[in-house]
């Protein structure tokens, strides 16, 4: 008798403790709706932009760690390949109504520069230190200014390009050509940015027809096999304490992602951009942590005059947005 009272006594609390949980999960949701109905939109954004650039951060601190036991290539090629699976049921959910597109030619373009600049990237990160890496990435909104140019037929004015000039001069404080040989992984990391760059140009052409669904979308589905070529070529199986690595590197690289989307979306550029630019602070944390690296004093002065001209540049081009009635561009991500 006494047993079964206390296993009823029990039972009764397990049930209890999940009722009350039914009862937490609710409430806790609706708390954190109303403190996010209570911020200003910036506010949230800003918030969004850092949990982005962690996010980011997270996912070069383990492009470097997976690459000590794999080539950067099947590196680059897991993360893409895990970023279709995170991103599966939501293409199931959706259809594919939504692909249907006449600008199949453009897609490709940018899944090739995509590609070739997450080949180049993963390869930077894993010969130079996190940080430098991050810093000449960087560029690639630079990279597309002028590309807008050329490609797109834009007009920059004096400001734009004196803004985009003193950001490569922050490269030169970075590298210190004619004092330090520039390394092989610095110009990996500039042919990254160049060809992210195109990407960014392609992105623009896109978005003047495309949703932004459809332009997501393709990028993950052309990106996948496209990486999967130059990953054959150094192929090796990941033992599985490694493929849990790569696994989460694609979800930290999903969630950076998407971080940075909200952000764009809730705010205008010029209001969340500084908060883009967490990513180093961030990467140069977990790279002393993890990795014993500590960025030296022309790092954070090129990386701070390449934001700073990356800041007013985006100032200028969502003026000219306004007057044209259109909303500037989000900086690149790491792909």
């Amino acid at each position: 008798m006494g047993g079964r009272a206390t296993g009823a006594s029990a039972d009764d609390g397990i049930e209890g403790a999940r009722g009350a949980g039914h009862i937490r999960r609710p409430a806790v949701r609706e708390a954190l709706a109303r403190l996010g109905a209570a911020l200003p939109a910036p506010a949230r954004g800003a918030l969004w932009a850092i949990l982005g650039a962690a996010g980011i951060a997270i996912m070069t601190a383990l492009i470097r760690h997976t690459s000590h036991e794999l080539h950067p290539f099947v590196v680059g090629f897991f993360r893409s390949l895990f970023g279709l699976l995170i991103m599966m049921p939501w293409l199931m959910k959706v259809g594919l109504r939504g692909l249907k597109t006449k600008k199949l030619h453009l897609y490709l373009l940018r899944g090739t520069t995509g590609m070739i600049g997450l080949m180049t990237w993963f390869s930077a990160v894993a010969y130079i230190p996190v940080a430098e890496a991050t810093a000449l990435f960087f560029t690639s909104s630079l990279f597309a200014t002028v590309l807008a140019i050329f490609v797109l037929g834009e007009r920059v004015g004096p400001r734009r390009w004196g803004a985009t000039l003193i950001g490569f001069a922050g490269v030169l404080v970075i590298l210190r050509p004619g004092i330090v040989e520039p390394s092989y992984g610095a110009m990996l990391a500039l042919a990254s940015a160049l060809t992210v760059g195109f990407s960014m140009t392609f992105v623009k052409l896109l978005s003047r027809t495309e949703p932004v669904f459809a332009i997501v979308t393709y990028m993950t589905i052309i990106l996948t096999p496209l990486s999967l070529v130059p990953a054959l070529f150094f192929w090796q199986w990941p033992s599985l304490a490694t493929l849990g690595w790569l696994a989460l590197l694609a979800g930290s690289g999903t969630i950076g992602h998407i971080g940075i989307t909200r952000a764009f979306g809730l705010a205008d550029t010029t209001a969340i951009l500084p908060f883009f630019y967490f990513q180093l602070p961030f990467v140069a944390l977990i790279g002393f942590v993890a990795f014993a690296e500590l960025p030296d004093i022309y790092t954070w002065l090129g990386a701070g005059v390449i934001a700073s001209s990356s800041i007013y540049i985006a100032h200028r081009e969502a003026r000219a947005a306004r007057a044209r009635g259109g909303d500037p561009p989000a900086p690149a991500a790491h792909t």
